[in-house]
């Protein structure tokens, strides 16, 4: 008889389904429960990307963390089977921890003990502003329902230390900004019937945007999802300020400048509304520093690790990508790019994530097919 007992999380009372916290209500692969945080100065020097997740009915619990500075990506990635308590946020060297729920939570990688200059971190992540939730996210491939998605987001200030490569990099407070998302649901993870999926069911085009945006005051969400013909499947500008009522901004249009010969952003203006004199808004992007999350963080399409996927127990794997030939990851161009990014808005100048990606066809930008790019 398998072992079914009950695990530490039945104690509180949490439950949403006459089930153990063990499992979730569906049986579906696909099920996963993860964060992505994003942590950078607000000169661009270095962008430390990180997330954790579990995959109840495929029994993984993976992570990762991957730092930019220059051109040298460090990356370290760790995957083991699914313990039984779920609050302990630890795989291998990479560990969260919940000290204050929605409102500090400490980020932390242990060096490699037998290569001191490896990737390490300990950080401190406070918010700022109250979590926001996102749009309810839903995406169907032919009759098939491929993600449902809830998420929240969050701005804060990070404190603490990282050290890469014998470089100490000192975190505060006050020149760095730091953003969170928080999702679960059902999200296609490798494996046989996701390749048919996409086999069957592959898009014409695809162009996202994902904008957390920290101010000293107001903190800013922007989402856009387009299909090919620019048909928008995802929309959402809400803008948070402490003491007001959150406001919609309206259906955000953003003209984005790209690097010639490439869909890479080097700069943006996004259009929005102002709901009250329906006058326009405009959100100014400057692209600091970016890091492609199919490099090194196990997102699509990367070829070396993605996330949910078997690695067997207590796998932990460190290296170091150079990212000064895009020729070397021409995957990455197919995946979504994370940029750190300086904004303005209203006078006042704030800092976030531009989270850019544009594969195939897209009418409204030009684009006419997969190989097309920016003149």
């Amino acid at each position: 008889m398998a072992d079914d007992r009950p695990v530490p999380l039945d104690e509180y009372p949490v439950h949403q389904v006459p089930l153990s916290m063990k499992h979730v209500a569906t049986g579906d692969r696909n099920a996963y429960d993860r964060c992505i945080f994003h942590l950078f100065d607000h000169e661009g020097r270095a962008l430390l990307i990180l997330g954790l997740g579990v995959y109840p009915n495929t029994g993984v619990i993976d992570a990762y963390a991957t730092l930019r500075v220059g051109n040298t990506l460090h990356a370290v990635r760790a995957s083991d089977a699914l313990g039984e308590d779920r609050m302990n946020l630890s795989v291998g060297p990479l560990r969260i921890t919940v000290e204050e729920p929605l409102r500090r939570l400490r980020l932390r990688c242990a060096a490699d003990p037998d290569d001191p200059d490896s990737l390490s971190y300990d950080v401190t992540w406070t918010a700022d502003f109250p979590a926001l939730w996102e749009p309810h996210h839903i995406q169907r491939r032919g009759d098939r329902l491929s993600l449902e998605g809830r998420r929240f987001v969050q701005a804060g200030r990070p404190e603490g230390v990282i050290r890469a490569g014998s470089q100490e990099i000192p975190v505060s407070a006050r020149e760095w900004t730091a953003t969170r998302d928080r999702s679960w649901g059902v999200r296609p993870i490798p494996g046989e019937e996701r390749g048919r999926l996409e086999e069957e069911f592959g898009t014409e085009g695809f162009h996202w945007i994902w904008s957390p945006v920290r101010f000293d005051d107001r903190f800013l969400m922007v989402i856009t999802q387009e299909g090919a013909d620019g048909y928008r499947t995802l929309n959402d500008a809400t803008l948070v300020r402490p003491g007001h009522p959150d406001r919609q901004l309206g259906w955000p249009q953003a003209d984005i400048t790209y690097r010639p010969g490439s869909r890479h952003p080097q700069s943006a203006v996004v259009h929005l509304t102002d709901p009250g004199d329906r006058k326009p808004v405009e959100l100014g992007v400057q692209i600091l520093a970016s890091l492609p999350l199919a490099v090194g963080a196990g997102y699509p399409p990367a070829d070396d690790w993605q996330h949910g996927t078997w690695r067997g127990r207590d796998w932990t794997d460190r290296r170091t990508y150079d990212l000064s030939d895009p020729s070397a990851h021409p995957l990455a161009a197919y995946g979504v790019i994370d940029h750190a990014a300086r904004f303005t808005l209203d006078g006042q100048t704030g800092y976030g994530i531009f989270e850019h990606g544009s594969f195939g066809r897209h009418d409204p930008s030009g684009f006419t097919g997969f190989d097309s790019v920016a003149p």
